[in-house]
């Protein structure tokens, strides 16, 4: 691809650093800037910059945030004896468009894979164990893909807070085993929500 600006080139070689966006989608989007404003143009960028700048992640829970902790945390009519395990925050978004969820939330920022050297370590695992250990939290709610690194997230996640007095759930298997969460319809989360079962009926978790 020629350009006649090194300007250009250089904006469509940032663009194109976003996943799914091509050189000619990033061209595009390119060209569809320079149509714009300036004014509109200083807008989009600055909140880009805003947004890299200034976002947090929850204290709590781990969920991006404007402040040290998140809306969902500090909202009085959540239900905080239920905390929804979570991969990565696009899985808090797709369960909050569904509607059918009242608790709070765990980001684990990630799924362990020895493979990908992720261990418990990179994992937001000992903040879970301390806030079950807090004894405010009743019942966790995994709600992790259902891929084989899912499930041994699960297993190693109910080892660790066996002797605490905490129920453990997991949504029911209306998301297909293999499938990713984020990429579940609104619908089948509903139902896995509503649907949960103990973890017993999941995972054997021995002594």
């Amino acid at each position: 691809m020629i350009f006649s600006s090194k300007l250009i080139e250089d904006a469509v070689q940032e663009f194109s650093r976003l996943p799914g966006i091509g050189k000619k989608t990033a061209l595009r989007m390119v060209l569809q800037l320079l149509r714009m404003d300036e004014g509109e143009v200083d807008e989009f960028t600055g909140a880009l910059s805003r947004m890299r700048h200034q976002v947090k992640f929850c204290k709590t829970c781990h969920n991006v945030s404007d402040s040290d902790v998140c809306m969902i945390c500090v909202n009085s009519a959540r239900n905080r004896g239920q905390v929804c395990v979570v991969e990565t925050i696009r899985d808090v978004i797709a369960i909050e468009s569904t509607q059918q969820y009242n608790g709070l939330y765990h980001v684990l920022g990630g799924i362990l894979s020895p493979l990908d050297g992720i261990g418990p370590e990179q994992l937001n695992i000992g903040t879970l164990h301390d806030r079950v250990k807090s004894n405010e939290v009743t019942e966790l709610i995994m709600a992790l893909s259902p891929t084989i690194e899912g499930d041994t997230t699960v297993y190693y996640i109910a080892r660790q807070l066996k002797d605490l007095p905490v129920m453990l759930t997991t949504i029911a298997r209306g998301i297909a085993f293999g499938g990713e969460l984020e990429y579940a319809d609104e619908m089948t989360l509903a139902r896995s929500i509503a649907k949960r079962l103990p973890i017993e009926n999941y995972v054997v978790v021995k002594s």
